[in-house]
């Protein structure tokens, strides 16, 4: 079972590096620490497990947050209909998103961080991500709201990027974005609350 212990926190040198892909079909092993990921949302969410465990709450876990750089999310929320979205995830990728920018009013947060970090991050208010999931399916997902919000998220974390570097000022460890990865708030944004 992953504990707070087994999650690592920043200044550590593997949330900064670009995650490797995995080569699937995905190995036991790999298999094993998804689903150890996926585990670690569903017993976070849940008040008594996460009380006994010590366990902070958590909508998304990427693989390079337990020690594991691979391109491996692992994702428990609701979509904008209230539908659950449960997954174990190997390579996903964004293949298209929206013009229109949108952020969480109360800000991010990150298992990964242990403090609070105030500030607005533009992420894409729709996003379209392509991936394959725990069982071996390829899947593509169609995700706004605060769905589309984690799964950015997440994926940030493959690329070595944390949420605090999307946000306009200065942070003491903020770094600079790629300019691929660059993103303001859009004219016409809004906050998904």
């Amino acid at each position: 079972m992953i504990t707070m212990d087994d999650i690592i926190r920043e200044g550590h040198p593997t949330l900064r590096k670009r995650a490797e892909e995995v080569s699937l079909p995905a190995s036991n092993e790999e298999k094993e620490i998804l689903q150890k990921m996926v585990e670690y949302l569903i017993h976070s969410q849940d008040e008594e497990t996460a009380e006994k465990y010590g366990l902070r709450p958590g909508v998304g876990l990427a693989a390079p947050q337990i020690n594991v750089s691979k391109r491996m999310i692992a994702v428990r929320t609701h979509d904008h209909n209230d539908e659950l979205i449960e997954l174990g995830l190997y390579n996903p990728k964004i293949v298209s998103h929206s013009v229109e920018t949108t952020y969480l009013e109360g800000g991010e947060g990150c298992l990964s961080v242990d403090r609070m970090v105030e500030g607005e991050v533009p992420r894409y208010a729709r996003i379209k991500v392509k991936a394959t999931t725990l069982e071996g399916d390829e899947i593509t997902l169609r995700l706004k709201g605060f769905a589309a919000i984690v799964f950015q998220h997440e994926i940030d974390h493959l690329n070595g990027i944390m949420f605090y570097d999307r946000i306009e000022g200065n942070d003491p460890h903020k770094q600079s974005l790629p300019p691929k990865e660059v993103m303001k708030l859009s004219d016409d944004h809004g906050p998904v609350s």
